[in-house]
């Protein structure tokens, strides 16, 4: 493979860091530790300067419009990860406000999740009736697409630590289920097919691909445990409506993120660890990692013929993605194409052209021809390796890049605590030998240590180059110190000029990951639930009361502002109660909590929303049911006495 090139007009601020990570370097920081990320490497590294910051805002030609008066509402929505909350946070852009959050993953106290009955079956119990799990990582999301662009039907978001993908529909902001994907552990890269590939005439998500990042004995049960050569790692497709697993691909070495085309023919993981190692010296030996494309058409044709294996006790279908069972390209379901050295991201430009990798522990952007993967799938090309058409220099640590769909790539410099702005084509050019090709445009300090980064509409066909924001996982002297763990920075960049320009700071709590960004045309979410979507509705106060059958007694509750009904209800010690709430009201924002004191039961519902919730009543008295979202002038009068009898 050719060496990466240098742009020769490139600004940098200290081109002896540029050449760096060799073997020997490799070598070295290992002895020095890892105590700051990379940063360590170089103690003679100029610090990050806010030189940028200090940019007028009237630079740029959009810039105000990021401050929003009273009652403005924003022009985009963000959909962001939570990280170790492990719930779906929802902004609004270019504001930054945050909006909503989203439950997964992990219970939380405001709505109930994780409480009430419904959300424990979505969630997964454990034989007691107690939740699986309730710790969760989530790194990733991404929404549903038709005809190139966000439909607004669903998003996506991983649990990296227990391999579970929850889906997310987007009329209503709420989680509606949760799938653990087999034979697999840190799931990382999620993403959505752009279309169905096998009818033309479907040109919307009907899948989503999920990458593993560990190895892993196959399967995990005991056996080969001291034998990491027999390690291995598998890449996922999950049935979008259905969220059942419909295969997955044994592969040599593991995933990081994934991608996928927008013909559906297509998709992607980036690899940093061929090596198979299992301590980090090991991850990081070789020069070279790679990206995996995956032939879908043909993985789901070869399941349709029965060439697959199982593993452990799942029946997921798993073909074989090896190197060594896919030499011929003609038959081949996975192509390897080497990219430097521990790349951490991969995407696709808007335009369907390419997909690029940031090397990360390389200094490299390095750009794939889609078209050229095919060709080598069709026996066209002789070395796939040929389908890259770029490898240049970007500067230390690149990790995420964004698109403004005018051509231009925005990737992310976590060592220079940076963003580059750099011209796809015009890279291109560079590295087929045209010397006088300028590709980097523009460079951004940033504060500190960017990761992901997103444009607006930027994996859509629509990109549309207003707005971009990046996440830097140190914010150092950026805000108020409150205490050892310090908050995280979003930075909000206007693109919409050849000058990018650093407009807003916004503490995060961490750990947040990767986010999209679209037009709020996009979605039309509802304000008031459909009560016919809930079996257990109570919908009219005649209908509650007690039911007893036995000792297994079901309190039928209808709350409509500013009473509960019944008022009073009657239960003995030793009683298995379940209670099923319904909002009656019909009113947008009118939302009503419902909470017992000493019974550890809190939850909400919302306008015409249904909950339940179970619990043994095991203390004798009387218990006040009151509601704890305020809703009406007479909220604090809003209550049902709970009458428990010894």
């Amino acid at each position: 493979m050719n060496e990466a090139k240098m742009n020769p007009v490139d600004e940098m601020p200290d081109p002896s860091r540029r050449k760096f990570l060799n073997t020997a370097a490799v070598a070295g920081i290992a002895g020095a530790g890892l105590s700051v990320g990379l940063s360590a490497c170089n103690k003679d590294a100029p610090a990050p300067t806010a030189g940028a910051a200090a940019q007028p805002v009237a630079a740029a030609s959009h810039a105000a419009n990021a401050h929003l008066k009273p009652g403005e509402l924003d022009t985009y929505y963000g959909l962001w990860s939570g990280g170790h909350t492990g719930d779906f946070r929802v902004l609004g852009l270019p504001s930054g406000r945050e909006l909503h959050r989203v439950p997964c993953f992990v219970p939380d106290a405001l709505v109930g999740w994780g409480h009430t009955n419904e959300s424990k079956a979505i969630m997964g119990t454990k034989p007691d009736g107690s939740l699986r799990y309730t710790v969760a990582d989530t790194h990733h999301t991404h929404a549903s697409y038709k005809d190139g662009n966000y439909d607004g039907r669903y998003a996506w978001i991983n649990d990296k630590i227990n391999s579970r993908i929850a889906r997310i529909r987007l009329d209503y902001f709420i989680c509606d289920k949760i799938t653990e994907l087999p034979n697999v552990q840190g799931f990382h890269g999620i993403f959505p097919d752009k279309r169905d590939p096998v009818d033309p005439a479907i040109n919307y998500t009907t899948r989503v691909f999920c990458g593993a990042e560990f190895h892993i004995p196959l399967p995990n049960d005991g056996r080969d445990l001291d034998a990491p050569e027999k390690y291995r790692t598998l890449f996922s497709c999950v049935d979008a409506e259905s969220m059942e697993v419909r295969w997955q691909v044994l592969i040599d070495g593991n995933c990081d993120l994934a991608a996928t085309s927008y013909d559906g023919k297509l998709a992607a993981t980036n690899q940093y660890n061929t090596e198979g190692g299992y301590h980090y010296e090991g991850m990081m030996s070789a020069e070279r990692d790679a990206c995996l494309f995956f032939n879908i058409a043909r993985i789901e044709q070869a399941v349709k013929d029965g060439k697959f294996t199982t593993f452990g006790t799942s029946k997921v279908p798993v073909v074989d993605g090896t190197k060594t069972a896919n030499a011929d390209p003609k038959t081949a379901l996975v192509a390897y194409v080497s990219v430097p050295k521990n790349p951490h991201g991969v995407n696709a430009s808007p335009d369907g052209k390419y997909f690029i990798c940031a090397g990360k522990l390389s200094p490299t952007g390095t750009v794939i021809e889609l078209s050229k993967v095919l060709e080598w799938f069709d026996g066209k090309l002789d070395d796939v390796d040929k389908a890259i058409v770029a490898e240049v220099e970007l500067g230390l640590g690149p990790l995420h890049t964004a698109f403004d769909g005018r051509g231009n790539a925005y990737t992310t410099l976590f060592l220079d605590s940076q963003i580059v702005k750099w011209n796809v084509e015009a890279a291109i050019k560079f590295h087929a030998g045209d010397k006088g090709a300028q590709y980097v445009v523009d460079r951004l300090d940033v504060h500190y240590q960017p990761g992901h980064i997103n444009a607006s509409q930027s994996e859509t066909m629509f990109a549309d180059g207003k707005w971009l924001c990046v996440g830097c996982k140190f914010s150092k002297d950026r805000f108020l110190p409150v205490g050892p763990l310090h908050a995280e920075t979003e930075q909000l960049v206007d693109i919409s000029g050849e000058k990018m320009v650093l407009v807003a700071d916004h503490p995060v709590r961490p750990e947040p990951h990767d986010f999209i960004i679209f037009k709020r045309e996009l979605l039309s979410p509802k304000q008031v639930y459909d009560i016919n979507e809930f079996p257990l509705a109570v919908k009219d106060p005649k209908e509650a009361g007690v039911f007893r059958d036995g000792n297994k007694v079901t309190v039928k509750i209808t709350s409509l502002a500013p009473a509960f009904e019944p008022r009073e209800f009657r239960l003995k010690v030793g009683d298995e109660v379940t209670i099923i709430l319904t909002n009656l009201d019909k009113i947008e924002d009118l939302t009503h909590g419902f909470a017992i004191p000493k019974y550890n039961v809190n939850f909400i519902v919302n306008p015409q929303e249904t909950k339940s919730i179970t619990f043994k009543a095991d203390k004798p008295g009387v218990f006040w049911c009151y509601c704890t979202h305020f809703c009406h002038a007479l909220h604090l009068e809003m209550r049902s006495r709970m009458i428990v009898e010894a």
